[in-house]
């Protein structure tokens, strides 16, 4: 098929009917896509963010959980292996309104579809994802199937999926052995919960970074001798983590501590708080965020199923102005604070990245300290 010009352009591929099932029973038509997956599970939540694709569905923390896109076209500029926020997806599949066919970038070296079949996700496109999110708005997220197979089946697997709830989904994505990254001047300890690359870069510019296994101890952490230690995002329950909870609250006091997103929680329950699980979550990059100290407002990037409160021996530093959600705490005690959202932006805006930079001062303040 030829465009003006004599351009070549790729003819959309034949696709089969599919139909995506949620566990209340309701039912939205589209055709399979991605890998070849007769039945696929997960629970569904919903992204807002209107680019970034490929680093939300290489992030960690999506672990358990089906992808819908709000945005209606989905792979427009394909995708390449610098965006990658891991080695592979760990997503259990992907929502679309319009699949791209033909990707149109100067930086792409794949497209999305085939960066999907070579992973092996399932994916589902034409589905009326307005809809879904409403759906999804009003009644929270929820496990679902989508695939080829008949309705009948696919509700009984939505009815049979499980949530995130109780879920200890970090032992399926965290390094099975340390390794070292970055050059910086300082010394940082990365427990990788499901650590994203952009993560690991921002870090890497201000330490040398021993990423270390989920399981790791703080003994055994300290005894890298670092200035700090950083806990990073990841997918499940912060609930289910007893012995990262135990973990955390053993290097409380011992040496300098930053934590996001999953991170965040672990610090948080590690200092004596307590989460819950919001309706539907924050996954987009336009959330909005007032730092407490001078009232200013950032516009962040979020992806989490959970929050804190309750923190004992904590300030709160910053709240989300959508729906008053704990963005932020600093504990009063120790040299410790984290955040509910992403600051390295990847995707999203880079309004808090500042945040990496208040990690290095705390570290560089910690002579003295064991580990310092």
């Amino acid at each position: 098929m030829s465009a003006p010009g004599g351009a070549t352009l790729t003819a959309a591929p034949e696709r089969r009917p599919a139909l995506l099932v949620l566990a209340d029973g309701e039912v939205f038509e589209g055709e399979a896509a991605g890998a070849p997956a007769p039945v696929a599970t997960g629970e569904a939540v919903f992204n807002t963010a209107l680019s970034g694709y490929q680093e939300v569905v290489t992030d960690p923390s999506y672990a358990g959980q089906v992808i819908a896109f709000t945005y209606p076209h989905i792979g427009n500029y394909g995708t390449n292996p610098f965006d990658d926020e891991s080695g592979r997806p760990f997503c259990g599949g992907v929502v679309v309104r319009d699949l791209t066919a033909e990707a149109s970038n100067w930086r792409a070296t794949e497209g999305l579809e085939a960066f999907l079949v070579r992973h092996g996700v399932p994916a589902i496109t034409g589905v009326d994802t307005r809809r879904l999110t409403r759906h999804l708005r009003d009644r929270g997220a929820m496990p679902c199937a989508f695939g080829t197979a008949a309705e009948g089946d696919l509700a009984a697997a939505a009815r049979a999926a499980v949530g995130t709830d109780g879920q200890d989904l970090v032992s399926s994505v965290t390094t099975a052995e340390p390794y070292t990254r970055g050059e910086g001047p300082l010394r940082v300890v990365a427990y990788d919960f499901g650590v994203k690359e952009t993560m690991l870069r921002q870090l890497g510019a201000l330490a040398t970074l021993t990423v270390v296994p989920a399981s790791t101890g703080p003994d055994e952490a300290l005894a890298y001798e670092p200035h700090g230690v950083f806990l990073s995002n990841g997918p499940g329950d912060p609930a289910a983590l007893g012995a990262q909870i135990a973990a955390v609250a053993g290097l409380v006091g011992r040496v300098p501590l930053f934590g996001i997103c999953l991170g965040h929680q672990i610090l948080a329950m590690a200092l004596g708080g307590r989460t819950y699980k919001l309706p539907f979550g924050h996954h987009g990059s336009n959330h909005p965020v007032q730092r407490l100290d001078g009232g200013h407002v950032e516009v962040t990037s979020q992806n989490h199923n959970y929050a804190v409160t309750s923190v004992p021996g904590t300030e709160v530093t910053h709240v989300n102005l959508n729906d008053g959600v704990v963005e932020g705490l600093r504990s009063t005690t120790a040299a410790a604070f984290s955040v509910q959202y992403h600051p390295e932006a990847g995707p999203g805006p880079h309004d808090a990245r500042y945040l990496f930079e208040e990690f290095r001062t705390l570290m560089g303040g910690a002579a003295g300290r064991p580990g310092g």
